[in-house]
């Protein structure tokens, strides 16, 4: 199928979401580009891989900066220009770990759990533009390379081994998901496959057996990443 997008129906900036200072410009730049913004999809952030205990609080506040702060900045600039064509669509991309906690990702689950709050709670100050959608994506492990590129237990240090990825949803389904939720207005998808999908449920119905269940697997989780093998693969191998 031949695409009948054009030069001038594409633009492509750079954005640090940590550079907060440079959001106002970017949303007008998109703004006189294009003339008005539909869809605002905040997909940015990294993830973590250390023990609360070993790691540094600057990689606490440097998480929070990038996945919450970072995001909630982007989407106050595109939000006011929404308000006042009172329509548009602001899809996050959150996680399960904004739905449940696990070893290893205090300070992802964290920023996460942030995310969940702010705009569940942004939801109900935008009751008068029901044109406005607020829609949260939270999936489970994807092939990606958020692994690669996760926080340690320093600022300076990167994860020594990645592991393998072909246990992990594959990213076209992932992101085939995303848009059927986006396009039904779904406020909040889970998008994994089991048993975090059955966890994320646990979690949301019976949390006394969901706390229970995620010490032992979470014990099993340490185990490997000390050991050296991806945290994720300790879950997902059961189901196979």
């Amino acid at each position: 199928e031949i695409s009948s997008l054009t030069e001038n129906d594409i633009l492509v900036l750079r954005l640090d979401l940590t550079d907060r200072s440079s959001h106002e410009a970017a949303t007008n730049s998109v703004l006189k580009h294009f003339g008005k913004i539909d869809v605002l999809v905040n997909n940015g952030g990294r993830s973590q891989r250390s023990l609360f205990v070993d790691t540094n609080l600057d990689v606490y506040s440097a998480i929070i900066e990038l996945n919450y702060l970072g995001t909630i900045s982007l989407t106050k600039y595109v939000l006011d220009h929404m308000i006042q064509r009172k329509k548009g669509k602001i899809v996050t991309v959150s996680s399960v770990m904004g739905i449940m906690g696990a070893p290893l990702a205090t300070g992802y689950c964290a920023s996460k759990h942030a995310l969940q709050g702010f705009f569940n709670s942004l939801r109900t100050e935008l009751t008068d533009y029901p044109e406005i959608s607020i829609i949260q994506i939270c999936p489970g492990p994807v092939q990606s390379q958020i692994i690669q590129n996760v926080f340690t237990e320093n600022l300076a240090k990167s994860l020594e081994n990645s592991g393998d990825q072909s246990h992990k949803m594959p990213t076209d389904r992932c992101a085939r998901l995303t848009l059927v939720s986006v396009a039904n207005d779904v406020k909040e998808a889970w998008i994994s496959d089991h048993p975090y999908l059955a966890v994320c449920y646990l979690w949301q119905y019976a949390p006394t057996w969901a706390w229970w269940l995620m010490n032992r697997m979470g014990k099993r989780r340490i185990q490997n990443f000390k050991s050296g093998i991806d945290a994720d693969a300790s879950y997902s191998r059961k189901k196979k």
